[in-house]
């Protein structure tokens, strides 16, 4: 690993998705009701998801500066995504939901890794 992220451009990106991701979700959009709903996420547990796509995003803009923390958040984001994604293969959500938001996400969040993290 690199002393910084090279390049930087892909962790400010995926950390300006996940910004505006949290803010879509602090009271859910359309889209991301139906996501939640699609997977059968509970509506009791909605408020959780704000504060982890913040976080996420502060992980990765300060990864800029301490490295180890935004490969971490890259790596969480990894997990993350692969839940979701089974999450909607067990609830039979194969649609838009899961091959643009989760699949995407997942190949975004590889690929930032990789890219800045480890090459």
């Amino acid at each position: 690993m690199t002393a910084l992220p090279d390049p930087v451009w892909p962790v400010l990106v995926l950390a300006a998705i996940q910004l505006v991701d949290a803010v879509l979700c602090l009271r859910p959009v359309r889209f991301v009701a139906e996501c939640y709903e699609g997977v059968g996420w509970p509506r009791r547990l909605w408020w959780l998801m704000p504060p982890v796509k913040f976080a996420a995003a502060a992980g990765l803009l300060a990864g800029i500066v301490v490295p180890w923390l935004g490969a971490l958040t890259c790596a969480a984001l990894v997990a993350y995504f692969l839940v979701a994604i089974a999450a909607h293969v067990r609830a039979r959500d194969l649609g838009r939901n899961l091959f643009v938001n989760a699949l995407g996400m997942l190949v975004l969040c590889v690929a930032t890794g990789v890219y800045s993290f480890l090459a």
